[in-house]
């Protein structure tokens, strides 16, 4: 970045919207990494490599690469404009008031159904320390602690998830370093060797076809949901121009070692059908080399994978609902800011929303309310990230009719990988019907959400209107 800034671009001090700019570099890297690292992989990276096999990791390739443009676009963004909120404001600018609307609301839906999923793996990994307590109990005590982190301070919350993301990483990077030692060894694990073999020797590298891997793009895509948190964060980031770019840039690799790397030692060590649905396939591996009590540790961290994604659900709504209330476009409660510079109206409005989780977990069972809910989740991530591409093509496009100056952090290729990488993520989202009955419910689902936004923003453009009179 070139130390003169560009005459086009806002500073943090004129986009702080009410925050205090709390988090430090230490804590924003973590934020990142935690972001990419959740329980879309720890628990449900289990149910997709029982259902696709070891092609999986062609699914997760293919949809790394379109979030790596994602992060691209989006860090281009936040370096023009550092604002908390990020890509609500964005929309508006760049697009129209009415997809400020949609985009912030589609983003509240994104992690209104992913806390629920985060809360519902925390109930069932509870489950193996107590096997008596109803999941739904222990759930509902993480939400509160977690809704009591939130509410007191914002450096409260960049700490705990800075500890959080650390034992993740920490467990990914033992894990790697003992997955390798394994295959390369070709050690027992679970009463046959660790091999390449364990690729193709049960069915062959896409035992179940290549369409399946093509309807798992929809679930990896909730995977890689929460990458998009650093730029969240951006309002409230201590010297966001020299954060910004490395937290992003440092998505890449993460995205290549945790998820991709991780996904094919899963796949060596044993065979894909070894993997299950309501099981975190870590737990799996290490359960099945009988060493004693890693099973607890490895559940302790998946646990913890939770915990911090849905730490961070609640951070980012809150963020969002707040840039709505500011616009008039949600109840002004949601805009609410405490003492201590935290939005606490709509930080405790998702938690509410998150407790109707518990009581789905109450009526049905933990892993039918995470399938359920990560279907719903998986769209609004789509929207979201197609919300970024699309921003920046116009952001782009003003900078060439020099209307504003670019930031020098650019998306490499735009706009050609901008559209390629929007026709990408709309197609996960018509394959959904393919999948089984919870994304097509989901998918379903989508024109009632799509009908109702179109009502609210109607209702909410007429009182601007008659509040101008």
């Amino acid at each position: 970045m070139d130390s003169k800034e560009p005459s086009g671009v806002a500073t943090s001090e004129q986009h702080t919207g009410g925050y205090e700019p709390s988090l430090s570099n230490r804590q924003v890297q973590m934020i990142a990494m935690g972001g990419a690292i959740g329980v879309g992989l720890f628990l449900g990276a289990g149910k997709r490599l029982h259902d696709v096999g070891p092609g999986l990791v062609l699914s997760y390739l293919a949809c790394g690469i379109a979030a790596f443009f994602v992060m691209r676009a989006l860090g281009e963004l936040v370096l023009y404009k550092p604002v908390s909120g990020s890509f609500v404001e964005y929309a508006r600018e760049f697009i129209g008031p009415w997809a400020g609307f949609t985009a912030g609301w589609f983003y509240w839906l994104n992690w209104a159904f992913t806390g629920i999923a985060e809360i519902t793996a925390a109930g069932t990994y509870m489950k193996m320390w107590l096997p008596g307590v109803p999941e739904w109990l222990t759930a509902l005590i993480a939400l509160v602690c977690l809704l009591a982190a939130n509410l007191l301070s914002v450096k409260l919350f960049g700490e705990l998830e800075f500890w959080f993301s650390t034992l993740k990483v920490a467990a990914i990077f033992i894990f790697l370093v003992v997955g390798v030692t394994l295959v390369l060894g070709g050690l027992d694990v679970g009463g046959q060797a660790a091999s390449v073999h364990n690729l193709t020797d049960h069915g062959g590298f896409l035992p179940n076809g290549f369409g399946i891997v093509l309807i798992s793009f929809q679930s990896v895509i909730f995977a890689y949901s929460a990458i998009e948190m650093v730029g969240i964060a951006a309002g409230e980031t201590k010297d966001p121009r020299s954060v910004m770019p490395k937290a992003v840039n440092g998505v890449v690799w993460r995205i290549v070692v945790f998820y991709i790397g991780s996904i094919l030692l899963l796949g060596m060590l044993l065979p894909w059908t070894s993997y299950k649905a309501g099981e975190s396939p870590f737990v799996t591996v290490f359960g099945s080399m009988g060493v004693p009590y890693i099973g607890h540790v490895m559940n302790l961290v998946v646990l913890t994978a939770a915990l911090s994604s849905c730490n961070s659900g609640l951070y980012s709504t809150g963020r969002i609902l707040k840039s709505l209330a500011d616009s008039k476009e949600a109840p002004a409660f949601m805009g609410k800011m405490s003492s201590r510079h935290v939005p606490w109206g709509g930080i405790g409005f998702t938690a509410a929303f998150y407790g109707l989780g518990v009581v789905m977990i109450y009526l049905t069972d933990a892993i039918t309310t995470f399938e359920i809910v990560t279907a719903v989740a998986s769209i609004g991530v789509v929207v979201t990230w197609i919300t970024f591409l699309y921003c920046q093509t116009q952001l782009r496009k003003r900078a060439l009719a020099g209307e504003l100056e670019r930031p020098s952090y650019r998306i490499p290729g735009a706009p050609w990988t901008n559209w390629i990488s929007i026709i990408f993520l709309a197609g996960t989202v018509f394959v959904m019907p393919f999948s089984g009955p919870d994304n097509e419910m989901a998918f379903y689902g989508l024109p009632v959400v799509i009908v109702l936004l179109i009502i609210g923003w109607q209702v909410i453009k007429r009182r601007k209107a008659a509040a101008t009179v």
